[in-house]
């Protein structure tokens, strides 16, 4: 397999799917960012460092994932989407067969 996606594939990740994954994962980390933040059964200095440390986890998923999002890198960017859970079957399913089956093969290791 070829590291660079096909256009039909670039077009889906970066016009449809992208926006999709990203929102998702703000969501994700909001909500957990959240939980700790509201969680009164701990001190307001271990939640601070809690949320501090949660934000600068975050922040290098999200670089793994959509940082320098260009076509020569999307397909290591999808297997990082994917393996943040951001891409469902379904939205896997509109990629072309060797890219499926290509992250999917990956994803088995």
């Amino acid at each position: 397999m070829e590291d660079r996606l096909s256009e039909s594939d670039w077009k889906y990740l970066s016009q449809r799917l992208q926006p999709v994954a990203l929102d998702r994962f703000c969501r994700r980390a909001l909500a957990d960012l959240g939980r700790i933040a509201e969680d009164e059964a701990t001190g307001s200095h271990e939640r601070y460092l809690a949320v501090f440390h949660l934000i600068e986890e975050r922040d290098r998923e999200l670089a793994s994932a959509f940082d320098d999002m260009r076509r020569s890198t999307a397909f290591w960017r999808l297997l990082r989407m994917r393996s943040l859970g951001l891409v469902t079957d379904e939205e896997l399913a509109g990629f072309s067969d060797e890219t499926r089956g290509e992250i999917l093969r990956l994803q088995k290791r």
